[in-house]
């Protein structure tokens, strides 16, 4: 899914499967320092069950002493209301266009029956680009799974680290809409195409998914949340996530060249792998410690 990959739930199944070794969560996370700055990046999942302990004690230690919080986007109701917006207005097919017809037979086949699945009219997801159309499936099946954003890691961050640590941002609504938006066609169609079979053939891989996050199994989240998109899609794998990631690093480079402790959540598909942020800083000859 364009970043299963971009959300995240939990089937109740898994939850109940799950609960006795909560206690042991270990989701991702690394330490960056120089000489005179640490930068701690935690691995977040942007949807999660309510009720779900995944919260390191270490997180909530860096949380105390940062002077700065990075998120990918800021975490407040207007930027929230601007994405969905842009969304809303951007997402929507040319008139006299559908998204059946930018798919493979097969592909459509998929549509109907995800669709029907999820609840969600095919009528009204038949005018989405194929992105958008993406998002509002990944959407419905968290839903359904009982997820939701408010439970996710970076609203209950924010919600509760202290108010002196700046809080910043690596993208704004308008950056991150364009960056779905204007990906090549044929790159949404193709990840889309992957993402409904993978619905159709495991509706509950994102348990698994979420499984490999609580026990910090790095490689795991690698095959499972980016491999797809990566050969489904490579250019749009460049897009969303090479990309992104260098301009974050770059970012975090200037922030080290400064002094201070600064905490940096975001989706964990940019910090594993190779190509993520740690791997990079590490690649710059920075101390990194972590997976």
């Amino acid at each position: 899914m364009m970043f299963k990959r971009a959300l995240g739930a939990l089937a109740g199944l898994w939850l109940a499967g799950c609960a006795a070794t909560e206690a042991q969560a270990r989701p991702p996370m690394w330490v960056v320092r120089d000489a005179d700055s640490e930068i701690v990046l935690f691995g977040s999942m942007h949807v999660l069950p309510p009720g779900l302990d995944w919260r390191p004690a270490e997180l909530d230690a860096a949380l105390a002493k940062a002077d700065d919080l990075w998120f990918e986007l800021p975490i407040d109701a207007a930027s929230e209301a601007r994405v969905g917006e842009l969304a809303a207005t951007r997402g929507m097919l040319p008139e006299g266009q559908t998204l059946s017809g930018l798919l493979s037979p097969e592909g459509r086949a998929r549509l109907e029956v995800v669709s029907a699945d999820l609840g969600v009219a095919l009528p009204m997801i038949d005018r989405f680009e194929p992105w958008f159309a993406e998002i509002v499936l990944a959407g419905a099946q968290f839903l359904k799974a009982g997820a939701d954003a408010s439970s996710g890691v970076e609203k209950q961050v924010s919600a509760s680290a202290p108010a002196s640590a700046k809080r910043r941002a690596f993208e704004s609504p308008e950056q991150q809409i364009t960056i779905f938006d204007a990906a090549p066609l044929a790159e949404q169609v193709a990840s889309l195409e992957e993402s409904l079979s993978e619905l159709q053939a495991d509706p509950n891989s994102y348990d698994k998914l979420v499984a490999h996050w609580m026990a910090g199994d790095t490689r795991a989240l690698e095959e499972d949340a980016l491999e797809p998109l990566r050969e489904a899609a490579p250019g749009l794998y460049a897009r969303l996530v090479t990309e992104r990631n260098a301009a974050w690093v770059k970012a975090l480079r200037a922030r080290l060249d400064g002094s201070g402790r600064t905490v940096v959540v975001v989706g964990v598909g940019h910090l594993i792998g190779r190509e993520g942020v740690p791997g990079q800083l590490r690649a710059l000859g920075y101390s990194v410690e972590g997976p």
